[in-house]
């Protein structure tokens, strides 16, 4: 049964290990996942194809906790994510670069399960260190 304090350490380590059963058995029956884009997709299993879709895009990706804060039954993580992009990622032919960017991830609790999970990152970031998107003034 996961906490505020340990939640996002599970989280992350079942992801890094690729144990997707031991990721969806993190996720409460009525879980919800909303990511950058606003769609919220409803039920674990979708959560688990969120992850799966990530270790697809990003096969030797590894997430690395920076900080966390706990208040009650929510929990923010702010977390890197290194790797390879070597499958597609929302759309993205693998382009073979390599990738370091800043996830924020806030989740609520119930009965120990995360219930709701709300994705943040600067797709900006991402998509110039994919090479599909220049910076402002930098061409």
């Amino acid at each position: 049964m996961a906490t505020g304090e340990t939640v996002h350490k599970e989280m992350l380590d079942a992801f890094n290990r690729r144990d997707f059963e031991a990721f969806r058995n993190l996720l409460h029956d009525d879980y919800t996942y909303t990511g950058g884009d606003g769609v919220e997709l409803v039920g674990p299993d979708a959560g688990v194809e969120v992850a799966q879709g990530y270790a697809t895009a990003i096969p030797d990706g590894r997430a690395e906790i920076t900080m966390t804060c706990v208040q009650g039954d929510t929990a923010v993580c702010e977390f890197r994510v290194t790797g390879t992009h070597g499958g597609d990622l929302m759309g993205i032919a693998p382009t073979g670069k390599s990738l370091d960017f800043l996830v924020c991830n806030v989740v609520e609790l119930r009965d120990g399960k995360v219930y709701r999970e709300r994705e943040y990152l600067d797709s900006l970031e991402l998509w110039v260190q994919l090479g599909v998107l220049h910076r402002p003034g930098q061409e």
